[in-house]
């Protein structure tokens, strides 16, 4: 004789695709009715639309399917209400932290910083990435520039977007298993301006932290937009920082902003790890000899204002720009790189205890 406990027992080997818990412990199962030899299950899916409805279809049939005396099992899904929702953290909760917090794991959490636009800092947010992964990492990518993303440029190419999903947000993998998160990659046509005034900004910033479903990280790099508003005073306010990478070039404006910067991380006693000036020189690749294009550099100057280490110079490269306009920032060598980040990793994880 079939029973509901052995049936439900049977459901707590089913696992949700995405959070890769039980579908018992969710809440997920709203109704077991048992006909003789057939089961009818009903799971309550946070969205109707869920793209895991077939998988999880499958799952509860194999499983149910399994129990001794079942020859046949059917599957219905209706809706979680709203009580149903904030029971398992999946509606936002009023204390703000998201309902992803509790599913969430990261270890380190590193903001990428610079006064002003232009100086590449989404480049060194992607290539400190990168570097990190090929360290053997888990890392991820918060896009906090809503108004002016470019990380899905680099890691993706064009078109790419999030696919739905019954727990809200979850970033998309690059080639690699880097997870990525930006406005970029929700908005209908990657063209889309997002005019937004400052409360909404911070607001989708803090969803990207406390709403995605991040999983376990060991880094997870956010890309600020330039200046000293109110998207880089959320990230500091709302976001354990581990601490500050700062961005320069050689140009005394650059130098100038990136001060600023730094007084602000300062009042906001958030720990600065260093400096990195991007287009310091470029190499002719013919004879090897370097150019100042920009100038001198100043980098030794300011990291010693500023009382941080600098953690490297990097050249203008046109094959950056290349790979970063095609999707491809993880095929570069960026050789420059990657004792910055070897540096950037000892001195983060020294100060952790």
């Amino acid at each position: 004789m079939v029973t509901e406990a052995a049936v439900r027992q049977a459901l707590r080997e089913v696992m949700d695709p995405e959070l890769h818990k039980s579908l018992i412990d969710l809440g997920m199962i709203r109704q077991v009715e048992i006909d003789e030899e057939r089961v009818h299950i009903t799971v309550a899916l946070t969205v109707m639309g869920c793209p895991m409805r077939e998988q999880i279809t499958s799952d509860v049939r194999a499983a149910v399917g399994a129990v001794a005396g079942v020859s046949e099992v059917t599957v219905e899904f209706v809706e979680m209400t709203d009580e149903e929702k904030r029971r398992i953290g999946l509606s936002p909760k009023k204390d703000q932290e998201g309902a992803a917090v509790d599913y969430n794991k990261i270890k380190h959490v590193v903001a990428v910083m610079s006064g002003k636009g232009g100086v590449g800092k989404s480049l060194v947010s992607g290539l400190l990435a990168v570097a990190l992964r090929r360290l053997g990492k888990e890392v991820g990518i918060l896009d906090a520039d809503i108004t002016g993303p470019s990380i899905p440029k680099m890691f993706f190419g064009d078109g790419a977007r999030l696919s739905p999903s019954p727990l809200g947000l979850v970033p998309l993998s690059s080639k690699t298993g880097i997870k990525v998160m930006s406005i970029n990659l929700l908005l209908p046509d990657e063209n889309q301006a997002v005019i937004w005034r400052g409360p909404l900004i911070s607001s989708a910033i803090r969803q990207f932290w406390g709403d995605t479903f991040w999983g376990d990280l060991d880094y997870l790099i956010v890309d600020l937009p330039p200046g000293t508003s109110d998207a880089s005073l959320t990230v500091m306010q709302s976001l354990p920082i581990s601490g500050v990478v700062l961005v320069s070039s050689p140009q005394d404006l650059a130098g100038m902003v990136v001060r600023k910067a730094a007084d602000m991380t300062k009042q906001m006693h958030t720990p600065l790890l260093g400096l990195i000036e991007n287009m310091s020189y470029f190499e002719c690749p013919d004879t090897g000899k370097r150019y100042d294009i920009f100038g001198p550099s100043h980098a030794e100057e300011i990291a010693m204002r500023i009382d941080v280490p600098l953690l490297g110079r990097l050249p203008v490269d046109p094959r950056v720009a290349v790979a970063c306009d095609a999707g491809n920032i993880e095929d570069l060598a960026a050789d420059a790189f990657q004792p910055i980040a070897a540096h950037l990793l000892q001195t983060v994880e020294d100060d952790q205890p």
